[in-house]
């Protein structure tokens, strides 16, 4: 069975780092357009990041890029966010989101294009 399962939320303060997870089972990792996306009530979900699969290519959101680092443990099949100088305005709910296509840059950051979604793994950022 295909899961994905995020973990590493939590609350910070401003400045601060996080580093999330996304533990992947019933397929490989690194066969899949692996991303993190975001929500927060009321809006839409944001694309964040992007590793391409077989690959170290990396997509960012504007908003996060120069903060956010994706990466992929091959031997451990986890896609990770590192997250560095949080804002309040990063406040949401993290989902890690799969899709297997050869055009992993195509739409990355619309939801839809993705057949796979962990639960979320909320993360609270204070001022």
């Amino acid at each position: 069975q295909e899961q994905l399962m995020e973990s590493g939320g939590g609350s910070v303060q401003a400045g601060g780092s996080l580093r999330l997870a996304c533990a992947v089972s019933g397929f490989v990792a690194s066969s899949y357009c692996m991303a993190w996306f975001r929500q927060v009530p009321g809006k839409e979900r944001e694309g964040v990041a992007l590793r391409y699969s077989g690959s170290s290519i990396s997509q960012y959101a504007d908003s996060v890029k120069g903060r956010f680092t994706i990466s992929r443990d091959n031997t451990k099949n986890i896609v990770y966010l590192e997250m560095g100088s949080l804002q309040p305005e990063d406040t949401a709910t993290y989902y890690c989101a799969a899709r297997r296509t050869w055009a992993c840059g195509d739409d990355w950051y619309s939801g839809g294009v993705y057949n796979h979604w962990g639960q979320g793994t909320q993360v609270t950022v204070s001022t």
